[in-house]
Formats: C-alpha cells, structure tokens, sequence
C-alpha cells in the first residue's frame, strides 16, 4: 500500500452532486417557508437578503481570522439572520429545518460516483486510515454522508464552515493534520480540483491524486498530483494504490 492516510475532498471526488442555489422557483418556496414561521418575505427580497447577509458573515470572519487566505461562514448563522431581520427569534432546531430544506429544494441530484465504496473498503481492508477534508457546510453535509453511507469509514473529519477556513489554505490542512496527528510523508490528497485539491497539497508538502469529473473545474494551469484521472474512473485510482 503506498500511503497510511488517505485524505479524501467529498463532492465532485466521492460524491456527484447537481445543486441550483439560485432558481426563482428555490426562493419562492423558501419564502413560503420562512412565512409559515413569520417572517415575510417576497421571493426577490429573501434571495437579496440571503446575499446580503452571506457578504455580510464573509467580512466578519475575515476580521476574526486574518491569518486565513480562503475562508468559509457557517451558513445557518445566515439562515438565522433572516428570521432576526423580521423581527422573529427563532429556535435551534428551526433554523436546522431552514438549512435542510434549503439543500433539499435546491439538490437536483445527489449519489456516489461508481467505485467509491470499492476504493474505500479496499483502503480499509489493507489497513489504511480515511479522512476527510471538504469544503462544505457542515449542516449539509453530515446528512449526506449519513444518507449515503460514508460516516463510518472515515477517521477523522474536517469540514470547512467548522473551521471558518477552505482549500487551498494551508492552514485548513495543518488543521486536520495537527487534529489527527498525521504525518505528511505518510499521507495523500484525492480530489477533483487542481487548485483547491491538488495545488493546496502540493503548497502544504503532500501527495496527491487528482480524478477529473464532469464537475471539476477546467484545468488552466499546472497539475500538480503525483497520478492523475483525467475520464472520472474512480476504480484506476484503487489500481494505482494498490497496484
């Protein structure tokens, strides 16, 4: 086996997602929701407001954490906001509701690219240790992999809007390193994006191995994994680990 530690980014790498956070149709029925609890809000005013209040939660983590090159809010704080615009105080648990319905209505598909759990049962079965290392909103993405079936092969997870901090920042990296004790010499970086993935591991001093999706962005500069997937099979990767 090559590596001990396997880092793995979640969407477009193990998970094909589709997601339309701007339709009309999204914001008409979130606006319909927030309605149900008080808040009103046409349509137009809420998706206004939810852009506004997403600068808004941007500029006051960059003032917290000015040390950060790339950073990520925690987006129920802004779901949240929208409900304190309008006079509401919500509970915990609503805002939780807000947060999963929104990816709901917004999620146009979502599944495991074919060859995951192949690749990740044969990581296990030689002995390796599995992590995560996404940009994501964690509100989202616990469920996901819940839903999906992911959660237990992981040993340890970081999820960018916890850390208010994302790839290619390498402090996002020395976060999880220094979480789970990792060794660098010992650990490689999947994922789909040459910059956030596989420029952010090379700049920390990491392995990596990129596998382009039909979601992944256009390469327009240099590749810098140690192996590369350029048709989306994820089972050449498990052959070039375990070759």
């Amino acid at each position: 086996m090559r590596y001990k530690n396997y880092i793995f980014d979640l969407y477009g790498t193990l998970v094909d997602i589709r997601t339309d956070e701007w339709s009309a149709q999204l914001w008409k029925k979130m606006a319909i929701l927030y309605g149900y609890y008080g808040a009103a809000y046409t349509y137009k005013e809420l998706d206004k407001a939810y852009g506004e209040l997403v600068d808004r939660e941007k500029k006051a983590v960059r003032r917290r954490h000015p040390e950060y090159e790339v950073i990520d809010i925690k987006i129920e704080k802004v779901f949240r906001a929208l409900f304190t615009r309008k006079g509401i105080k919500p509970k915990k648990a609503t805002v939780s509701e807000m947060c999963e319905v929104f990816r709901c209505f917004s999620t146009k598909f979502i599944r495991l690219y074919d060859g995951v759990t192949e690749l990740l049962d044969a990581i296990k079965a030689n002995g390796g240790s599995i992590y995560l290392l996404s940009n994501a909103q964690r509100t989202f993405t616990e469920n996901e992999l819940h839903m999906l079936g992911l959660t237990p092969y992981f040993d340890g997870i970081c999820i960018s809007s916890d850390e208010e901090c994302s790839k290619p920042d390498s402090h996002y990296f020395q976060i999880l390193f220094d979480r789970y004790g990792l060794k660098k010499e010992e650990s490689v970086m999947v994922g789909n994006d040459y910059i956030a993935d596989i420029g952010g591991a090379a700049d920390f001093g990491i392995d990596s191995v990129y596998i382009h999706q039909l979601i992944s962005p256009e390469i327009k500069g240099e590749l810098r994994s140690s192996f590369a997937v350029m048709d989306g099979d994820v089972h050449k990767i498990t052959q070039y680990f375990f070759a």
